[in-house]
């Protein structure tokens, strides 16, 4: 197998870290407990903890009061995230890392993100992109191998727990809208149909996947 590389360009993640990164005081839009309350998270524990209910219960509905949870959104001026990974291509190839291939579009990205130069790749395709979108070793992603040769053993069998938090799941957790384009390679072979999309193997990091899975290489 030819072997896989992964770059990556996030647009703007300067000021992710100061909005998602740590402790903040939580913005509240709308009046708490009613339907359309939305609140932002302090960025102590994720995911969040159930909020306690704050209505009130009595025996009869006349003297109980309702109470919703507010809807988590990102904070004030969030900005929007762009995660990039290619194929079959390493930091030698586009010439927004000094390669020899010109790319002027991912220039014009990168100056507006930053640049990472220090990828672990471990030349597999789903290996790769486990530890890309999770931030950790791949065996500890559960992806050892391939998703299509996966097998029932921890650190093989092509599941990422939910523990290995993805930045998809880091950043649905914060109210973004979250979505996968293009192949993925992270889904269990038995798992890529439309039936069970929702799971992906990513530890529901994705509200929309539409992937392609890849035939056997």
């Amino acid at each position: 197998m030819n072997a896989r590389h992964a770059f990556k360009l996030l647009t703007s993640v300067v000021a992710i870290a100061s909005c998602l990164g740590s402790a903040s005081a939580q913005q509240v839009t709308g009046v708490l407990g009613s339907p359309s309350a939305t609140t932002t998270l302090d960025g102590k524990q994720l995911p969040p903890p159930d909020p306690k209910f704050g209505g009130v219960i009595k025996e009869k509905a006349s003297e109980s009061k309702a109470w919703w949870a507010p809807r988590v959104v990102p904070p004030k001026g969030a900005p929007n995230v762009l995660l990039i990974m290619t194929d079959d291509s390493g930091f030698g190839a586009p010439g927004t890392f000094g390669g020899v291939v010109p790319t002027p579009a991912m220039d014009r990205i990168a100056k507006s993100g930053l640049r990472y130069t220090n990828f672990h790749s471990t030349s597999l395709c789903s290996p790769s992109r486990a530890a890309l979108i999770t931030g950790r070793n791949h065996h500890v992603a559960g992806f050892g191998v391939v998703g299509e040769i996966a097998t029932g053993f921890p650190g093989y069998n092509s599941v990422i727990r939910k523990e290995n938090g993805t930045i998809g799941a880091i950043l649905r957790d914060n109210g973004y809208a979250t979505s996968w384009f293009g192949k993925n390679h992270n889904t269990l072979r038995r798992s890529a149909m439309p039936s069970v999309v929702c799971y992906l193997a990513l530890g529901e990091a994705d509200d929309v996947d539409l992937h392609e899975k890849a035939p056997l290489e």
